[in-house]
């Protein structure tokens, strides 16, 4: 037999016979002429085809509450969007437009705390050259016995005496009598060191920025705290599918919160500001939602699934949410 001819595969060279139209190792084209067609083809037709499953979703996911959910499920998936992916967009889409609102509000914070810091320099004297330990503390105990006394009225307060960390700072006093004046000791955990030094580096930077490190927080605890979600639905429907179909709700669920939100917050930013009844009238349309989009999904009687949505609504917010709160602010601080 004559042996056949084969060639090998750009990708992964490996040989294959010049039969194949595709490497049977990789999947890469045997024919592999780099041409604009090649180029964005795929990109194109990838989008577009985004594009159309975006939109075959947005409706029903609006105004048919579970329908999505339920649909996808069954086995109908390539109808819609994926869940996951339905999720990162309109996440992704829902945060660009908090920014607008976010950078306003960390311009206020850095306003406001930078003030406050002012108010409390205004208080110190400014030495003009680096001193030694020695003459820095003499000049601090002094400070502290002269001017510390009115500690319990100042403008801000974390847990140190404020005006004689001001008063080591002006006088070029070393980090470590820095840390010291934070709360630093010797026998100090890593983790408390790690905390030590963050408050040092949040006074010299007198805060600036510190809402923007939480807001930038919140979209990746986002990730976690939705499959808690839907951990609280699979404690309320043990027997009604398994947990990846309690995901799958909840992140249908959580972007038709995103689509709503980031619409109220662009109206609010970029048109005109909407009445507070009509916000409150919208955050109490979400929980309408959730509750029929329960009774359709999980096809359990009104009353029933009212109480469920309402248990679970309540455990997440009251329980969940602020756990997570002050996990997000710790971490933006560890982090800032």
């Amino acid at each position: 037999m004559k042996d056949q001819k084969t060639k090998g595969c750009k990708n992964c060279e490996v040989n294959f016979s010049t039969t194949f139209d595709f490497c049977p190792h990789c999947g890469q084209k045997a024919n592999d002429a780099l041409t604009l067609r090649v180029l964005f083809y795929n990109t194109i037709g990838n989008y577009f085809a985004f594009d159309a499953r975006f939109f075959k979703s947005f409706v029903p996911l609006m105004f048919k509450p579970g329908l999505v959910a339920k649909q996808f499920v069954e086995g109908k998936r390539l109808k819609y969007l994926h869940p996951a992916q339905y999720y990162l967009f309109v996440s992704i889409v829902f945060f660009f437009v908090a920014s607008f609102q976010v950078r306003d509000y960390n311009m206020m914070a850095n306003k406001a705390i930078k003030k406050g810091y002012e108010m409390e320099k205004n208080q110190i004297p400014v030495l003009s050259e680096a001193l030694d330990t020695e003459d820095i503390s003499k000049i601090t105990d002094s400070i502290v016995k002269s001017k510390l006394s009115e500690s319990s009225n100042s403008n801000l307060t974390f847990g140190y005496d404020i005006k004689k960390l001001n008063a080591l700072i002006a006088s070029g006093a070393s980090e470590k009598a820095q840390l010291e004046a934070v709360g630093l000791k010797e026998n100090s955990s890593w983790f408390d060191r790690l905390l030590r030094k963050q408050m040092l580096k949040f006074h010299k930077q007198e805060g600036g920025g510190i809402v923007q490190a939480i807001s930038d927080t919140i979209p990746i605890a986002m990730f976690f705290l939705l499959p808690i979600f839907a951990l609280i639905l699979k404690f309320f429907y043990w027997k009604r599918g398994t947990y990846a179909h309690h995901l799958v709700f909840s992140f249908y669920y959580f972007s038709f919160l995103f689509i709503v939100l980031g619409f109220v917050l662009g109206v609010n930013y970029f048109l005109f500001d909407i009445p507070d009844w009509i916000d409150v009238l919208v955050v109490l349309s979400t929980f309408i939602y959730l509750w029929m989009s329960m009774k359709n999904f999980y096809q359990q009687g009104y009353l029933l699934t009212l109480l469920k949505a309402s248990l679970s609504t309540f455990i997440y917010m009251v329980c969940i949410v602020p756990t997570a709160f002050i996990i997000i602010l710790l971490a933006s601080f560890l982090f800032y």
